[in-house]
Protein backbone atom coordinates (compact mmCIF):
# COMPACT_ATOMS: atom_id res chain seq x y z
CA UNK A 1 0.00 0.00 0.00
CA UNK A 2 1.26 3.68 -1.44
CA UNK A 3 1.16 6.68 0.84
CA UNK A 4 0.20 8.53 -2.07
CA UNK A 5 -3.09 6.60 -2.72
CA UNK A 6 -4.99 9.04 -0.67
CA UNK A 7 -5.75 6.15 1.78
CA UNK A 8 -7.89 4.14 -0.72
CA UNK A 9 -7.05 0.76 0.95
CA UNK A 10 -7.93 2.18 4.31
CA UNK A 11 -11.17 3.66 3.67
CA UNK A 12 -11.87 0.15 2.07
CA UNK A 13 -10.90 -1.59 5.39
CA UNK A 14 -13.06 0.81 7.60
CA UNK A 15 -16.27 0.10 5.68
CA UNK A 16 -19.06 2.24 4.96
CA UNK A 17 -19.45 3.61 8.52
CA UNK A 18 -21.72 6.86 9.16
CA UNK A 19 -19.44 8.74 11.37
CA UNK A 20 -16.97 8.59 8.93
CA UNK A 21 -19.26 9.66 6.09
CA UNK A 22 -20.48 12.58 7.94
CA UNK A 23 -16.66 13.81 8.64
CA UNK A 24 -16.79 13.11 4.81
CA UNK A 25 -19.45 15.57 4.10
CA UNK A 26 -17.90 18.24 7.09
CA UNK A 27 -14.66 18.09 5.22
CA UNK A 28 -16.52 18.90 1.54
CA UNK A 29 -18.94 21.36 2.57
CA UNK A 30 -15.85 23.65 4.09
CA UNK A 31 -14.33 23.14 0.37
CA UNK A 32 -17.29 24.20 -1.16
CA UNK A 33 -17.71 27.35 0.87
CA UNK A 34 -14.10 28.52 0.48
CA UNK A 35 -14.34 27.67 -2.96
CA UNK A 36 -17.20 29.64 -3.86
CA UNK A 37 -15.97 32.53 -1.58
CA UNK A 38 -12.38 32.65 -3.29
CA UNK A 39 -13.92 32.99 -6.66
CA UNK A 40 -17.13 32.35 -8.90
CA UNK A 41 -19.97 30.82 -7.40
CA UNK A 42 -19.91 29.91 -11.13
CA UNK A 43 -18.44 26.17 -11.41
CA UNK A 44 -17.73 26.62 -15.13
CA UNK A 45 -15.78 29.81 -14.03
CA UNK A 46 -14.23 28.68 -11.40
CA UNK A 47 -12.16 25.36 -11.21
CA UNK A 48 -11.53 24.67 -7.72
CA UNK A 49 -15.74 25.16 -7.20
CA UNK A 50 -15.86 22.54 -10.32
CA UNK A 51 -13.79 19.97 -8.02
CA UNK A 52 -15.44 20.31 -5.40
CA UNK A 53 -18.55 19.71 -6.59
CA UNK A 54 -17.00 16.59 -8.44
CA UNK A 55 -15.98 15.42 -5.15
CA UNK A 56 -19.38 16.08 -3.35
CA UNK A 57 -21.09 14.02 -6.42
CA UNK A 58 -18.40 11.07 -5.79
CA UNK A 59 -19.38 10.97 -2.16
CA UNK A 60 -23.01 10.84 -3.02
CA UNK A 61 -23.47 14.23 -0.99
CA UNK A 62 -27.41 15.32 -1.60
CA UNK A 63 -27.58 18.26 -4.15
CA UNK A 64 -29.53 20.59 -1.63
CA UNK A 65 -26.74 20.22 0.45
CA UNK A 66 -24.07 21.16 -2.21
CA UNK A 67 -26.24 24.19 -3.04
CA UNK A 68 -26.54 25.26 0.54
CA UNK A 69 -22.84 25.15 0.99
CA UNK A 70 -22.38 27.27 -2.71
CA UNK A 71 -24.68 29.99 -1.53
CA UNK A 72 -23.26 30.59 1.94
CA UNK A 73 -20.36 30.59 0.15
CA UNK A 74 -20.70 32.93 -2.41
CA UNK A 75 -22.79 35.54 0.23
CA UNK A 76 -19.86 35.48 2.52
CA UNK A 77 -22.21 35.69 5.22
CA UNK A 78 -21.68 31.77 6.57
CA UNK A 79 -19.76 33.14 9.71
CA UNK A 80 -16.23 31.62 9.35
CA UNK A 81 -13.40 32.90 8.01
CA UNK A 82 -11.35 29.84 7.04
CA UNK A 83 -7.45 29.64 6.40
CA UNK A 84 -5.86 27.00 4.29
CA UNK A 85 -2.92 26.01 6.01
CA UNK A 86 -0.53 22.99 5.36
CA UNK A 87 1.42 21.11 8.04
CA UNK A 88 4.69 19.12 7.66
CA UNK A 89 6.55 16.29 9.81
CA UNK A 90 7.89 12.44 9.70
CA UNK A 91 5.60 9.91 11.40
CA UNK A 92 7.04 6.28 12.44
CA UNK A 93 9.52 4.76 10.40
CA UNK A 94 10.65 8.04 9.05
CA UNK A 95 7.93 8.50 6.71
CA UNK A 96 7.33 12.10 5.26
CA UNK A 97 3.88 13.39 6.03
CA UNK A 98 1.88 16.88 4.52
CA UNK A 99 -1.21 17.48 5.94
CA UNK A 100 -3.48 20.21 4.45
CA UNK A 101 -6.08 22.00 6.38
CA UNK A 102 -8.81 24.43 6.43
CA UNK A 103 -9.47 26.40 9.47
CA UNK A 104 -11.67 29.00 11.33
CA UNK A 105 -8.49 29.03 14.28
CA UNK A 106 -5.33 28.31 13.31
CA UNK A 107 -3.82 27.80 16.83
CA UNK A 108 -6.16 24.73 17.42
CA UNK A 109 -5.48 23.10 14.33
CA UNK A 110 -1.93 23.06 14.94
CA UNK A 111 -2.75 21.68 18.27
CA UNK A 112 -4.54 18.99 17.21
CA UNK A 113 -2.21 18.61 14.54
CA UNK A 114 1.20 18.30 16.39
CA UNK A 115 -1.23 15.90 19.33
CA UNK A 116 -1.86 13.67 16.87
CA UNK A 117 1.80 13.64 15.79
CA UNK A 118 3.56 13.08 19.15
CA UNK A 119 0.56 10.69 20.56
CA UNK A 120 1.68 8.48 17.41
CA UNK A 121 5.21 8.46 17.43
CA UNK A 122 5.74 11.23 14.67
CA UNK A 123 7.29 14.69 15.09
CA UNK A 124 5.45 17.46 13.64
CA UNK A 125 8.03 19.82 11.58
CA UNK A 126 8.95 23.33 10.30
CA UNK A 127 7.20 24.70 6.91
CA UNK A 128 9.01 22.82 3.89
CA UNK A 129 10.88 20.18 6.06
CA UNK A 130 9.41 17.50 4.07
CA UNK A 131 7.50 19.10 0.93
CA UNK A 132 10.52 18.86 -1.10
CA UNK A 133 10.63 15.32 -0.78
CA UNK A 134 7.39 15.48 -3.16
CA UNK A 135 6.27 16.56 -6.37
CA UNK A 136 3.24 19.01 -6.89
CA UNK A 137 0.97 17.86 -9.71
CA UNK A 138 -2.47 17.60 -11.21
CA UNK A 139 -4.59 14.28 -10.57
CA UNK A 140 -7.29 13.25 -12.71
CA UNK A 141 -9.24 9.81 -11.77
CA UNK A 142 -11.70 8.03 -13.50
CA UNK A 143 -13.22 4.47 -13.05
CA UNK A 144 -12.32 1.83 -15.09
CA UNK A 145 -15.53 1.34 -17.02
CA UNK A 146 -15.17 4.98 -18.30
CA UNK A 147 -12.66 3.97 -21.39
CA UNK A 148 -10.01 0.82 -22.10
CA UNK A 149 -6.39 1.26 -21.18
CA UNK A 150 -5.10 2.87 -24.69
CA UNK A 151 -8.47 4.94 -25.13
CA UNK A 152 -7.68 7.00 -21.94
CA UNK A 153 -3.65 6.83 -22.72
CA UNK A 154 -4.39 8.19 -26.25
CA UNK A 155 -6.84 10.73 -25.33
CA UNK A 156 -4.81 11.99 -22.27
CA UNK A 157 -1.68 12.48 -24.12
CA UNK A 158 -3.74 14.54 -26.61
CA UNK A 159 -4.88 16.75 -24.07
CA UNK A 160 -1.45 17.53 -22.61
CA UNK A 161 -0.92 15.00 -19.08
CA UNK A 162 2.48 13.92 -18.17
CA UNK A 163 1.80 10.39 -17.65
CA UNK A 164 -1.29 7.35 -17.42
CA UNK A 165 -1.75 4.68 -14.96
CA UNK A 166 -4.69 2.58 -15.53
CA UNK A 167 -5.57 -0.87 -13.61
CA UNK A 168 -8.32 -2.84 -12.43
CA UNK A 169 -9.41 -0.29 -10.25
CA UNK A 170 -9.32 3.03 -12.54
CA UNK A 171 -7.82 5.16 -14.40
CA UNK A 172 -4.98 7.91 -12.70
CA UNK A 173 -3.90 10.80 -15.32
CA UNK A 174 -1.01 13.15 -13.97
CA UNK A 175 -0.17 16.38 -15.46
CA UNK A 176 1.46 19.47 -14.47
CA UNK A 177 -0.87 22.08 -11.83
CA UNK A 178 -1.05 24.59 -14.52
CA UNK A 179 -2.37 22.42 -16.82
CA UNK A 180 -5.13 20.51 -14.66
CA UNK A 181 -7.78 22.50 -16.10
CA UNK A 182 -7.18 21.92 -19.82
CA UNK A 183 -6.69 18.43 -18.97
CA UNK A 184 -9.15 17.83 -16.92
CA UNK A 185 -11.84 19.93 -19.59
CA UNK A 186 -10.42 17.73 -22.41
CA UNK A 187 -10.68 14.54 -21.10
CA UNK A 188 -14.13 15.72 -19.84
CA UNK A 189 -15.51 15.96 -23.54
CA UNK A 190 -14.75 12.51 -24.44
CA UNK A 191 -15.44 10.46 -20.94
CA UNK A 192 -17.77 12.58 -18.85
CA UNK A 193 -16.69 13.82 -15.26
CA UNK A 194 -13.71 12.42 -13.56
CA UNK A 195 -14.25 11.00 -9.95
CA UNK A 196 -11.61 13.70 -8.77
CA UNK A 197 -8.94 16.39 -10.86
CA UNK A 198 -7.29 18.27 -8.44
CA UNK A 199 -3.58 19.09 -7.29
CA UNK A 200 -1.83 16.14 -5.19
CA UNK A 201 1.17 15.65 -3.76
CA UNK A 202 3.34 13.13 -4.77
CA UNK A 203 6.20 11.60 -3.55
CA UNK A 204 9.68 11.02 -5.46
CA UNK A 205 10.68 8.30 -3.61
CA UNK A 206 8.96 5.96 -0.74
CA UNK A 207 9.70 4.44 2.21
CA UNK A 208 9.27 0.90 2.87
CA UNK A 209 7.78 0.14 6.47
CA UNK A 210 7.65 -3.71 6.58
CA UNK A 211 7.95 -3.84 10.41
CA UNK A 212 4.16 -4.44 11.55
CA UNK A 213 4.36 -2.63 14.99
CA UNK A 214 5.67 0.26 13.00
CA UNK A 215 2.76 -0.30 10.23
CA UNK A 216 0.63 0.01 12.87
CA UNK A 217 1.21 2.73 14.82
CA UNK A 218 1.20 4.52 11.01
CA UNK A 219 -1.88 3.50 10.45
CA UNK A 220 -3.13 4.94 13.63
CA UNK A 221 -1.31 8.39 13.00
CA UNK A 222 -2.92 8.83 9.80
CA UNK A 223 -6.38 7.70 11.01
CA UNK A 224 -6.15 10.31 13.80
CA UNK A 225 -5.16 12.95 11.41
CA UNK A 226 -7.82 11.82 9.02
CA UNK A 227 -10.30 12.38 11.63
CA UNK A 228 -9.65 15.26 12.31
CA UNK A 229 -12.25 18.19 10.42
CA UNK A 230 -10.12 20.64 9.86
CA UNK A 231 -7.40 18.37 7.74
CA UNK A 232 -8.54 18.19 4.12
CA UNK A 233 -5.94 15.59 2.60
CA UNK A 234 -3.04 13.61 3.81
CA UNK A 235 -0.39 12.50 1.73
CA UNK A 236 2.82 10.47 2.73
CA UNK A 237 5.75 8.47 1.53
CA UNK A 238 5.12 5.12 2.99
CA UNK A 239 4.68 1.58 1.47
CA UNK A 240 3.54 -0.82 3.13
CA UNK A 241 3.68 -4.61 1.86
CA UNK A 242 0.58 -6.15 1.16
CA UNK A 243 0.77 -8.53 3.68
CA UNK A 244 1.37 -6.52 6.39
CA UNK A 245 -1.84 -4.41 5.49
CA UNK A 246 -3.92 -7.63 5.42
CA UNK A 247 -3.21 -8.23 9.19
CA UNK A 248 -4.34 -4.81 9.96
CA UNK A 249 -7.03 -4.61 8.17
Amino acid sequence: MAGHSQFKNIMHRKGAQDAKRAKVFTKLIRELTVSAKSGQPDPAANPRLRAAIQAARAANMPKDTVDRAIKRGAGGDDGANYDEVRYEGYGPGSVAIIVEALTDNRNRTASEVRAAFNKNGGALGESNSVSFMFDRIGSIRYPASAAGTDAMFEAALEAGADNVESDEDGHEITCTPDDLAAVRDALEAVFGTPEHARLDWRPQTSVPVADEDTAKTLMKLLDALDDNDDVQRVSANFDIPDDIMAKLG
